[in-house]
């Protein structure tokens, strides 16, 4: 059978949010420990190579890259279990992109959904980066021979293109180089939404704070966000169900269940019958008791920023060590290597 291997990437921006840890982070901490439990392998990197697709200032990224790197490490993602490490450490990711730009097709790079979006009718003022970086998040997966990716359903078609071009490269240079990475989707995770409309993505370019809890929130604003968190005059009923058409309970309820571990059905059952006078200072007391340690420990780990480099440099060292046969072989199967 063969050893699982997932590898993830997480963009450089910094600030973090809620929605970013119950979402992504929460679950890659769960799958660390579960796939290295089982002898697998977790690579989980910082995307800094498909930041340069966005206009940031160099010192911007340099900082955020390390903030980044600490938030995940307070959160849980431990470089003793998983691979940590910033993608530009890593020459085989930006070498593979390269080698396989002659495998992909301009027709599959033009139907992605995201660059149509991004670009938005501009296309022509565009960076060739946005339009090609898709390349390059299938080298990000396809270096390392990973067996699983976790994806959520904006990032399914990116997945759907790693194993287009997996999968013509193989045939094209009559190899079976690389593994079709299968898709890793857990139901756990929630899709956390705004604090002011259940029915926005939580997001930090929102330009109110008060949307979202930022992982660096003190205690008294979590507990002000949501006591101001915008709900409806009705009680919670006793069925999940009966909040379909309740975004901002809805959303409330999804995020009391993620940091607790349960299901929504059980946290309305506990709760039936009373208001939001009730349930938010107790989901606030949650998230207090939950984030607060995360908060603080992300605080010790930026006094010693050079330690978290430490961290990502030894990380790197042994990702490009993972990578190296990939790249061999790649080369050698197009003829780069005689």
């Amino acid at each position: 059978m063969t050893t699982m291997r997932i590898v993830s990437g997480i963009q450089t921006t910094g600030n973090l949010h809620l929605g970013n840890y119950l979402g992504a982070i929460k679950q890659w901490v769960s799958m660390q420990d579960d796939v290295a439990a089982k002898g697998g392998d977790c690579l989980f990197f910082l995307a800094d190579l498909h930041s340069l697709t966005i206009a940031i200032p160099p010192a911007e990224r340099a900082a955020t890259t390390i903030e980044m790197a600490a938030t995940l490490m307070a959160a849980g993602i431990d470089p003793a279990k998983a691979v940590l490490f910033n993608q530009a450490r890593v020459p085989a990711h930006a070498e593979l992109c390269w080698i396989l730009q002659g495998t992909a097709r301009m027709g599959w790079l033009n139907r992605m959904t995201q660059w149509k979006d991004k670009a938005g009718k501009n296309r022509e003022g565009a960076s060739v980066g946005l339009f090609t970086y898709p390349v390059l998040q299938a080298a990000d997966v396809l270096v390392y021979q990973a067996t699983h990716v976790p994806v959520g359903e904006d990032q399914k078609q990116h997945l759907e293109l790693a194993r287009d071009i997996a999968e013509k490269f193989n045939t094209d240079f009559e190899t079976e180089l690389f593994t079709l990475p299968e898709p890793f989707i857990s139901k756990a995770a929630p899709r956390i939404m705004s604090l002011r409309d259940g029915n926005a993505k939580m997001s930090k370019s929102d330009p109110s704070d008060m949307t979202r809890i930022n992982l660096t929130d003190d205690d008294d604003l979590i507990a002000q966000k949501f006591r101001k968190a915008r709900t409806d005059p009705d009680p919670l009923p006793d069925s999940f169900d009966a909040l379909a058409e309740r975004a901002e309970a809805r959303n409330l309820v999804t995020i009391y269940a993620a940091l607790a571990d349960r299901t929504p059905q059980s946290v309305v059952e506990e709760f039936a019958g009373q208001g939001f006078g009730a349930f938010k200072p107790a989901l606030a007391d949650l998230a207090i008791a939950q984030l607060g340690p995360i908060r603080d420990r992300l605080t010790r780990l930026l006094d010693d920023k050079a330690a978290v480099a430490a961290h990502l440099k030894a990380g790197a060292e042994r990702a490009d060590a993972l990578a190296a046969s990939t790249l061999k072989a790649a080369q050698q199967a197009t003829g780069l290597q005689v």
